[in-house]
């Protein structure tokens, strides 16, 4: 086969695969890092790593997999690199101030804050269980954890959100 041919299998293959899980990419990207415009960033440097690592993939069945744990290391690798910029809140003005104050007026809105303000070892797996639809095993392989140690993530983090939401409700 030559070059230009088998670079254009490759192609076909990685828009195949892509067109298929991007949307999962970006939703996982999102939940990672809280913020649209770095899932964004996250997801291209992913595509970017994935397009150079394609050989690499064995199983096209094992993508999905794939993909997210390139988004996961690519989300740490931003976050090791990027200085965040930081707000003062005290120099907030007075429309700004009222802004933290409001309260979110949907359940979905405060059951995602509640998600948002889980620690990292908690969120991570729950959004991989719940929006992404990985098994436990899958997701010990994923993070690299014993499937007992995935069980008990999983279980303090809805028992963190139940107790969030009820202080909530309750408030």
């Amino acid at each position: 086969m030559n070059s230009s041919k088998a670079t254009g299998v490759r192609k076909q293959r990685f828009d195949r695969i892509v067109s298929v899980f991007h949307a999962d990419m970006y939703r996982f990207a999102a939940w990672l890092c809280r913020d649209k415009s770095v899932a964004e960033e996250v997801v291209q440097e992913a595509l970017l790593r994935a397009w150079k690592s394609l050989d690499s993939l064995r199983d096209d069945e094992a993508a999905k997999a794939w993909l997210l744990t390139i988004v996961r290391r690519e989300n740490a690798r931003y976050f090791e690199r990027k200085r965040l910029e930081t707000v003062n809140i005290d120099n907030l003005t007075a429309s700004q101030s009222a802004l933290l104050a409001e309260a979110p007026t949907d359940e979905l809105d405060q059951l995602r804050e509640a998600i948002f303000e889980l620690e990292d070892d908690y969120r991570e797996p729950l959004v991989l269980q719940v929006l992404m639809g990985f098994s436990t095993s899958e997701i010990a392989e994923q993070m690299g954890l014993k499937q007992g140690a995935v069980l008990t993530r999983l279980h303090r983090a809805r028992l963190k959100l139940k107790e969030e939401t009820a202080s909530e409700v309750n408030s």
